[in-house]
C-alpha cells in the first residue's frame, strides 16, 4: 500500500511540475518581457567586464597585463566554492569511505592536502602577478 501512494504522489508531483513549465514556457506575456530582459541583462553585463578590462589595462599599462589580471581575479573569486567543494569530497573519502579502507583515507587525506595547496595557490597568485608587474614598470 505504501509503495503504490509513494508512486501515485510521484506521478502527481511530476504531472504538476510538467504542467505548470508548460504553461510558464507558453504564456505569450512572458515570451516578450523575459526575451527583453534576459538580452538586457547580458548587454550590461558584458559592457561591465569590458570596462573592468579596460581599467585594469590602464592600471597595468598594457592590454595584456589588464586581460591576465582579469582572468586572474576570476580565478581567485572563482576557486574558493571549488575548494569548498573538494575539501567536502575529500573528507567523505577520508572519514566516511575511510573508516573501511585504509587505502581510500589516505587517498582522502592526500587530496584534501592537494586542494588547499592549489586554493592557497589561486589566491595568492594575482597579489604575486600585481607585485611582479607593479615592479617591473617602477
Amino acid at each position: 500500500m505504501k509503495k503504490i501512494t509513494k508512486v501515485m504522489l510521484t506521478a502527481v508531483f511530476l504531472f504538476l511540475c510538467l504542467f505548470s513549465t508548460a504553461y510558464a514556457a507558453t504564456t505569450e506575456d512572458s515570451k516578450d518581457t523575459l526575451k527583453g530582459e534576459s538580452t538586457h541583462t547580458i548587454l550590461e553585463m558584458k559592457k561591465h567586464e569590458e570596462a573592468t578590462i579596460e581599467s585594469l589595462s590602464e592600471d597595468y599599462g598594457s592590454h595584456t597585463y589588464g586581460v591576465t589580471a582579469y582572468i586572474l581575479n576570476r580565478v581567485r573569486i572563482f576557486s574558493i566554492p571549488c575548494v569548498f567543494l573538494g575539501i567536502a569530497f575529500s573528507a567523505i573519502y577520508q572519514y566516511v569511505i575511510g573508516l573501511k579502507r585504509l587505502d581510500v583515507r589516505d587517498k582522502g587525506f592526500n587530496s584534501m592536502i592537494a586542494i588547499i595547496t592549489i586554493g592557497i595557490i589561486c589566491q595568492i597568485l594575482p597579489i604575486i602577478f600585481a607585485i611582479v608587474v607593479t615592479r617591473e614598470g617602477n
